[in-house]
């Protein structure tokens, strides 16, 4: 019996905070809450998860460039970071993962510095606005494209 897929949850600055930060805009959920559901979906899907996070850019572009190979996917809430770093941008390149954006909040109903992401030029697709939730249609995506399924 073969291993199980990896997908590597990879979470950004301030997002340890969950459940205490905003959570008028992020929710009540903690980033535990978080790991808790993706691994039971997960192991629904068939799949593994790594679940990290990490208010340190050098320690995510490490993490990414470590997924090459490795992981048959990568799920990434850059937080902050998805609007300022190019070096997560140059990770994700280099690294050749298929890569799914998701952000609790609607960037594009946020502050206007919030609309541009430079993870979206390496991610395949992106999910904002629906709590948590985006974690789980993430690996949902994933485990769809590891199979191949056609998209529609």
């Amino acid at each position: 019996m073969s291993a199980a897929p990896l997908i590597i949850i990879l979470n950004g600055p301030n997002l340890n905070m969950l459940g205490t930060r905003q959570p008028e805009t992020y929710g009540r959920e903690t980033l535990a809450d978080i790991e808790h559901q993706c691994r039971a979906h997960a192991e629904g899907l068939g799949l593994t998860v790594e679940f990290r996070q990490s208010n340190h850019e050098g320690e995510l572009v490490t993490w990414i460039q470590q997924a090459r190979g490795r992981a048959a996917g990568l799920i990434l809430n850059a937080g902050a970071y998805t609007h300022t770093s190019v070096a997560l941008l140059d990770a994700l390149l280099a690294a050749e993962v298929t890569t799914i954006e998701v952000h609790l909040s609607n960037i594009h109903q946020r502050d206007s510095f919030r609309h541009h992401s430079y993870v979206a030029q390496a991610a395949k697709g992106m999910i904002a606005g629906l709590g948590s939730h985006g974690y789980l249609l993430a690996l949902d995506a994933l485990a769809r494209l590891i199979k191949g399924t056609p998209e529609r």
